[in-house]
């Protein structure tokens, strides 16, 4: 009889060896756009050094004024994720809960209408309600980026098995610990794809944010097209485009590490 054959002569089979779960983040995933974007800016730095610029150009980028308006569009786009955050993802929830949900409609609906309403528009609007100044700018966008969050928590949870959570309302779990322990989790990847949507979206409209006196990367743009003057524009637009990249690709990975690793399929 054969080594590692069964009592009938037939050979055994091989025993299963477990599945090792490909790695979450790869090194390309962690390097590729970072070097890209690193290039991107250190050839616009280089552009910078050997182009001729004249004393309004000069004018319009000196005093830390790059800096400043950076770090307002990231002060922008942080705020109001954050608030959108705290709005969208416990309305979704609520939304999902017995009567609450017949408001569904009515809510999305706004939320629609709030995304489908010019971005210029809508801050004009709220310039002239409000006045001038970041709260006009903040509260525009994050009218225009609730709607990707709140609508992928809303499927996220309306996608869950209601066999799996009938199994944990069976086995004792209160309604607040199937919500947290079991739906959650189960719905984090689509409200992720929701957060990271709106991160984006945040980053692109906060560039207008200068027309209501929010500052921003917007002041470099806007000056840069009423003065005629390329460098400037050209500042301002690689910057925007290399946040929001950045920001994307931050998004992405926060993507991969937060998801629940039961989630993952095996090879």
């Amino acid at each position: 009889m054969r080594e590692g054959a069964g009592p009938d002569g037939e050979e055994a089979p091989e025993p299963v060896r477990p599945a090792v779960a490909p790695a979450r983040v790869s090194w390309q995933k962690l390097t590729l756009l970072p070097v890209l974007l690193i290039a991107v800016l250190l050839a616009t730095w280089l552009w910078f050094e050997q182009a001729d610029l004249d004393a309004l150009t000069r004018n319009a980028l000196s005093d830390g004024r790059v800096s400043k308006a950076l770090w307002q569009h990231i002060e922008l786009t942080v705020i109001s994720t954050f608030f959108v955050l705290i709005i969208a993802i416990p309305l979704g929830i609520l939304l999902t809960r017995g009567p609450a949900g017949r408001a569904t409609p009515v809510v999305m609906t706004l939320a629609n209408i709030g995304q489908a309403t010019p971005a210029i528009g809508l801050l004009a609007l709220l310039v002239i309600w409000l006045g001038i100044g970041r709260r006009a700018a903040l509260i525009g966008i994050i009218a225009y980026a609730v709607l990707p969050v709140l609508s992928n928590t809303i499927a996220g949870l309306r996608a869950n098995d209601p066999a799996l959570l009938e199994a944990a309302r069976g086995i004792g779990m209160s309604p607040v610990g199937v919500l947290t322990r079991v739906e959650l989790p189960l719905a984090v990847p689509l409200i992720l794809a929701g957060v990271r949507t709106a991160l984006v979206l945040n980053v692109g409209t906060a560039t207008l944010a200068t027309f209501g006196g929010g500052g921003g990367l917007g002041v470099l743009i806007t000056t840069g097209i009423t003065s005629q003057r390329m460098p400037v524009l050209v500042v301002g637009s690689v910057l925007t485009v290399a946040l929001a990249l950045l920001v994307d690709w931050l998004a992405s990975l926060a993507e991969l590490l937060l998801r629940p690793r039961g989630l993952e399929a095996g090879p």
